[in-house]
C-alpha cells in the first residue's frame, strides 16, 4: 500500500491494491473508496543579490550538508506565492516578494520529495540574513563559486543542466 494507507478512511475495512483507470490503487473492498494519492508540491525562491544567489545549507537527509536554494513544501489552501515567501523567511530569515514564475518542474526526487518544484523569482525587502529552520548556514554564492549542491532542481534552477 501507498506509505502506510492500509484502511479506509470511511469504514475501517483493511484496503486490498486493485488496478483503476489503467494504474494500481489501494481500494475498499467494502465501500470501494479508492485512495488517489496527491503529489506533494514544493516551492522556491531564486534571490539574486550583486551578481550572487541565495542558498541555504540542508540540516536534513535527504542531502544533508549540501546547499539549494530556499524552498519547502506548501501548505494546504496557501497560495504557491505565500509559500514561496514563507519559505524563504522561516529558512533565511529575509524577507522576500515573489516578482514572477521561473519554472515549474516535475518528477520527484526521493521518495519524501516533491511531485511539482515551482520556481519563482523574488526581491528582498526587509529582514534579516540568518540561517533556521531546515538549514544551519546561509549565504549568497557567486555561480562560478557555488557550494556542493542538492538535488536536480536546484543545479537546473541555477542554469547548471
Amino acid at each position: 500500500m501507498d506509505r502506510g494507507i492500509n484502511f479506509c478512511i470511511h469504514c475501517g475495512t483493511r484496503l486490498e491494491l486493485r488496478t483503476v483507470h489503467g494504474n494500481e490503487h489501494p481500494v475498499c473492498p467494502a465501500c470501494d473508496w479508492v485512495y488517489f494519492a496527491d503529489p506533494k508540491v514544493a516551492v522556491a525562491v531564486l534571490v539574486e543579490k550583486e551578481g550572487q544567489v541565495l542558498l541555504t545549507r540542508r540540516i536534513n537527509e535527504p542531502e544533508r550538508g549540501k546547499w539549494s536554494l530556499p524552498a519547502g513544501f506548501m501548505d494546504a489552501f496557501e497560495a504557491p506565492e505565500q509559500a514561496a515567501e514563507r519559505e524563504c523567511l522561516e529558512e533565511t530569515g529575509l524577507i522576500v516578494k515573489v516578482t514572477g514564475l521561473v519554472d515549474v518542474l516535475g518528477g520527484r526526487e526521493h521518495p519524501h520529495g516533491a511531485d511539482v518544484f515551482i520556481l519563482y523569482r523574488a526581491e528582498i525587502v526587509g529582514g534579516q540574513l540568518n540561517a533556521g529552520d531546515d538549514a544551519d548556514q546561509v549565504g549568497f554564492f557567486r555561480r562560478d563559486q557555488l557550494p556542493p549542491l542538492a538535488f536536480k532542481t536546484t543545479r537546473k534552477a541555477l542554469g547548471l543542466i
